[in-house]
């Protein structure tokens, strides 16, 4: 199975402009999610729009690819990376891991996981899932909730809370049942990543901006991994200081 390693990375945050390239110890953040990607896939690669982020990663030995600054996400930043990488002599590729460019820490593991389980024939898409511990806050907006099936695929996402515990007080259901959180990482069959940058926009995905969303309207099943290995996100300037006092906690340099 040739595997694709793809991490889209932009310029243009709307919270913290430039992140791919905040030093963090004495690299660009980039460059930390590289180097562990790197470790676990032979073809990574960083899908960006912008020579700034290009240059930064070819002065560090790493692999980029140029696309377009009209992609809608990272989904279709990656379809436009992997047909560029084909149509220039690279692959073919089976599957393509698409990797948030903004976690430093990312784990090696789940990345192993998620690739592992296109082994099973069936599986067109897989992402990963964390449980709720019982001090996290399961009504935030800003983390993405799932509900799964007994095949452990996931069949909805929400910003709200779900399900709804009926007849109990929010504050106890967390006691009453087991929520999921999702892990925004994901992994495609290389023809199904070609067919979604292809949907157009749900009513589903409007609602709750959620791009997963249009892929379950058209019937497309996404494997669900459990993992308990949640990294930090670099979002805004307050999550930038956090990594860098936990790079220097870890002696990174």
């Amino acid at each position: 199975m040739n595997i694709a390693a793809l991490i889209p990375a932009r310029y243009a945050s709307t919270r913290l402009p430039g992140k791919p390239l905040a030093i963090i110890g004495s690299k660009p953040m980039i460059q930390w999610v590289y180097e562990r990607v790197n470790t676990v896939f032979e073809h990574t690669y960083v899908a960006t729009d912008d020579e700034r982020i290009a240059q930064a990663v070819g002065d560090f030995g790493g692999r980029y690819v140029l696309t377009s600054p009209d992609a809608r996400s990272g989904t279709d930043r990656c379809a436009e990376a992997i047909n560029t990488l084909e149509h220039n002599g690279h692959g073919p590729f089976d599957v393509v891991i698409n990797i948030q460019g903004d976690e430093p820490f990312i784990s090696t593991e789940p990345l192993r996981c998620v690739a592992a389980a296109f082994e099973q024939p069936q599986v067109d898409i897989a992402t990963l899932v964390k449980r709720f511990g019982s001090a996290d806050d399961i009504f935030s907006p800003n983390t993405p909730k799932v509900v799964l099936n007994l095949q452990g695929e996931a069949i909805y996402f929400s910003r709200s809370v779900i399900p709804h515990i009926r007849g109990m007080e929010p504050e106890l259901w967390q006691h009453k049942h087991l929520f999921y959180k999702h892990i925004g990482l994901y992994a495609y069959r290389a023809n199904v990543l070609r067919r979604v940058a292809a949907l157009p926009q749900s009513a589903l995905e409007r609602a709750e901006s959620l791009e997963q969303l249009r892929w379950i309207e058209h019937g497309l099943r996404i494997k669900a991994i459990e993992t308990d290995v949640e990294s930090l996100a670099v979002d805004t300037p307050a999550d930038l200081e956090r990594a860098r006092a936990e790079a220097s906690r870890l002696g990174w340099t």
